[in-house]
């Protein structure tokens, strides 16, 4: 559910004052915890370090990201493929077929 526009946005506090203290494009990461704060116009041209639970993720911000959450960019969950040992042996077959094609394709001009 979003936010009442009555009550605008949420930007954490402290991070508009670390920002105000900064100048635009200015190299240093922002390290913060808020992932449910709003990325305002403010922020554009920052970068910041927005923690996912073991490490902090930099997020440069650009004029596409005003409006959403700093968390959406900084994912806390790590995919590892589906498929386990049979899937590597599947893609290790997959690969090898692969190199045998292009080394094949690759010697049929040098005859000719």
């Amino acid at each position: 559910m979003s936010r009442s526009l009555k009550k605008g946005p949420y930007i954490y506090e402290k991070l508009l004052t670390k920002i105000s203290k900064l100048k635009i494009g200015d190299p240093t990461v922002i390290k913060t915890w808020a992932r449910d704060s709003q990325i305002a116009p403010e922020m554009i041209g920052f970068t910041f370090g927005v923690h996912n639970g073991k490490d902090f993720i930099p997020v440069r911000i650009t004029e596409e990201m005003v409006g959403h959450r700093l968390g959406e960019f900084s994912p806390t969950r790590k995919f590892v493929r589906h498929g386990g040992k049979m899937q590597k042996e599947i893609e290790a077959k997959k690969k090898e077929s692969e190199i045998a094609a292009a080394q094949a394709a690759k010697a049929a001009p040098e005859k000719k």
